[in-house]
């Protein structure tokens, strides 16, 4: 690494201590997947090259394989095989693509909501339940996929369950598959990527400043954690479908407009561990 920059990097003790909390949670589980650090060290080379080229322009506007190994500290050799290589961006497996906005609607449009606004069970045919059935919800998102198809998906991933009067209930009120691995590593990509992009954005000064904010306690009993988990799963699912219900709305309103390119994550979280961090990301 450039002298410079590690000296820059050292001056910073608070970002080194920051680095190494974020670094905990991250190497467990990379550990545990059977990932060692030499991977996860040409899996970061890879990701500081792509950075540096594509995050940090020069005043030029050229971006030479030179300022790329300066900015990341990767030997030139190094740069140009590596900018060579397409970075693997990993697109969302099918099941995401199509459930998300599947799961989307039934949490925002009226008629597929119960009398508490929660997503209401839904008779699986639609000769059964018509316009208000799971065949005519998924048949609104896309009507090239057989709905049996996605709900036997849904079934095997524990997304949605059958009752016993044919009805199709959402088991859980955000796409979080209680099994597929692959589906839940995306969301694990993707939520921590976005709460960690916020954050950089306002260390870095950048304005407006994003929503970044968390309540922490600690002298608490196990009862007391749990009743708190409890709390915050029910305030956090009311917000989730409240903003899922306008952003859906707002897409469709900017269908048809000019610049309409933006993307956006809102998501909250809850997280417990004894004081001494044993078993957690601390």
């Amino acid at each position: 690494m450039n002298v410079m920059l590690t000296v820059q990097f050292a001056s910073h003790p608070a970002l080194v201590q920051a680095v190494q909390r974020l670094l905990r949670p991250l190497a467990r589980l990379l550990m545990s997947f059977g990932m060692d650090f030499p991977a996860f060290a040409n899996l970061a080379k890879a990701v500081f090259v792509d950075v540096a080229a594509r995050d940090f322009p020069s005043e030029g506007g050229a971006i030479t394989d030179s300022r790329v190994s300066l900015l990341s500290g990767v030997h030139r050799r190094e740069v140009k095989r590596l900018r060579a290589e397409s970075l693997q961006h990993q697109a969302p497996p099918p099941a995401v693509s199509l459930g998300a906005r599947v799961i989307a609607r039934w949490c925002a449009e009226n008629a597929f909501l119960d009398h508490r606004r929660r997503p209401a069970p839904l008779p699986r045919l639609a000769s059964a339940g018509g316009e208000v059935s799971f065949e005519s919800l998924v048949a609104g998102v896309n009507k090239d996929i057989r709905p049996r198809a996605v709900l036997d998906e849904w079934l095997r991933l524990g997304v949605a369950r059958l009752d016993e009067d044919d009805r199709v209930h959402l088991a859980e009120e955000a796409f979080i598959p209680a099994r597929g691995l692959e589906e839940k590593m995306f969301y694990f990509g993707k939520n921590v990527s976005d709460h960690l992009a916020a954050g950089v954005h306002n260390l870095a000064g950048q304005t407006p400043a994003f929503l970044e904010r968390c309540v922490y306690y600690d002298g608490l009993s196990d009862e007391s954690v749990e009743a708190l988990r409890e709390l915050t799963r029910e305030l956090a699912v009311s917000a989730l479908q409240e903003v899922n219900r306008q952003a859906l709305r707002l897409q469709q309103q900017d269908a048809d407009r000019q610049g309409a390119k933006r993307r956006m994550t809102f998501g909250t979280y809850f997280y417990a561990e004894d004081e001494l961090g044993h078993g957690a990301g601390n």
